[in-house]
């Protein structure tokens, strides 16, 4: 008995386009060993822990599937679809490691070690003082009863006690705490 000839690539993206799922899951099992053994490759050791090469055998798949069944791919003249998931993937694995090395999310500053542990040790302390130090400048202009307000304020006490003990209006007391509290937020936004 004869066993017949495997798919070409091209009659696979036919059969897809036709609605065959098994056309879908053969073109998966023919080229998916192979991208991952890419983005396994081509992904730096230190991103390892925020992506796995099977996120890009998934996402090249979900892509390569959804333009095909639109008609934007065709399988090339040696009928093999190889090249294109390889540009595919490696676009995923760059556009990846990019994401997770952008600003705020850079690996190189999360990833841990010594940086992690310089930053856990004394940065409470550090940044108390910071927070005290921007406190003492927003006071200094501050007319004295202002400064007292908000000085009670910071020592626990309730916006009725600090109003009886100033003898400023509630509405008042609450109205200076919230404009020190909105220029305090307003430099500590600055300041990150």
């Amino acid at each position: 008995m004869v066993e017949p000839a495997p798919s070409t690539d091209a009659s696979l993206l036919r059969r897809f386009r036709g609605g065959d799922d098994d056309a879908a899951t053969q073109l998966y099992l023919r080229y998916a060993g192979r991208l991952r053994a890419m983005a396994a490759a081509q992904s730096a050791p230190e991103l390892a822990s925020r992506f796995d090469p099977d996120d890009i055998v998934q996402s090249v798949f979900r892509t390569f599937f959804r333009r095909a069944a639109a008609g934007e791919y065709a399988a090339p003249g040696g009928d093999e679809l190889w090249k294109l998931f390889l540009v595919i993937g490696l676009n995923k694995v760059r556009a990846t490691a990019a994401h997770h090395k952008a600003a705020k999310r850079d690996i190189r500053q999360t990833a841990g070690g010594d940086a992690v542990d310089v930053a856990a040790n004394g940065s409470r302390e550090e940044d108390l003082r910071v927070l005290e130090l921007t406190i003492e400048e927003l006071l200094a202009p501050l007319p004295p009863t202002h400064r007292e307000i908000i000085e009670l304020r910071i020592a626990g006490h309730e916006v009725a006690d600090i109003a009886g003990r100033t003898g400023r209006a509630k509405r008042s007391v609450e109205r200076i705490l919230h404009e020190f509290r909105a220029g305090l937020q307003g430099v500590l936004n600055e300041r990150e």
